[in-house]
């Protein structure tokens, strides 16, 4: 009997331990567990923020949907450009980043028409059809030329307010980190240094 008392000992330690250090262990992969979460969690978040931009409202625009003709468009963009005091051109390019022209182009975001207005800002203009061309590019005319005030005439700025909204422009302090953003302001800048080629006669 003597010579099995060590290793009754021993077995009767084993016995009351186990449990302890089995939830020790459990607590510690719980606690791993719990970490590696959160740290997939954080990789999410920073993927979401350098996810491919959205597709473009030309690029979803309506099928049947064609581009306005410039004899049509033309006189509508001279006439809502000299009523708000901005540059033709700037009026323009903006719709033509916007829609391709497309009076029933629409965004995967909701936006709707010429200058591609989200229903809450064509709702503060008045505007009752989205769709109607006149409409559109009259409150898209008047958000854009109240954007170049409230910047004080910055055209990155308003351009950045126009496509990601003013809050975002004034929470970075300037044009976004959005690429989508970034892509917007620097296409249209592009757009307004080329010469416009001449109408054919």
């Amino acid at each position: 009997m003597t010579q099995w008392l060590p290793v009754l000992l021993a077995a009767s330690a084993l016995a009351q331990t186990p449990e302890t250090d089995m939830h020790k262990a459990i607590a510690k992969q719980l606690d791993a567990a719990a970490v590696q979460r959160e740290s997939v969690r954080k990789q999410m978040a920073m993927a979401a923020q350098w996810r491919e931009p959205e597709p473009s409202a030309t690029e979803v625009a309506a099928p049947n949907c064609d581009p306005i003709a410039e004899v049509e468009l033309a006189p509508m963009i001279d006439s809502a450009a000299k009523a708000h005091a901005i540059q033709p051109k700037l009026l323009r390019a903006v719709m033509e980043q916007e829609s391709g022209f497309r009076p029933c182009a629409i965004s995967p975001k909701g936006a709707q028409g010429l200058m591609q207005l989200m229903p809450d800002t064509a709702g503060q203009f008045g505007v009752r059809d989205p769709f109607d061309p006149r409409q559109n590019m009259e409150a898209g005319a008047t958000f854009l030329k109240q954007l170049l005030d409230k910047y004080k005439g910055d055209l990155s700025l308003a351009l950045g307010a126009y496509n990601a909204g003013p809050a975002a422009v004034d929470q970075s302090g300037g044009v976004p980190g959005i690429p989508e953003t970034r892509n917007y302001v620097d296409a249209i800048l592009k757009k307004l240094s080329e010469p416009r080629p001449e109408p054919l006669p």
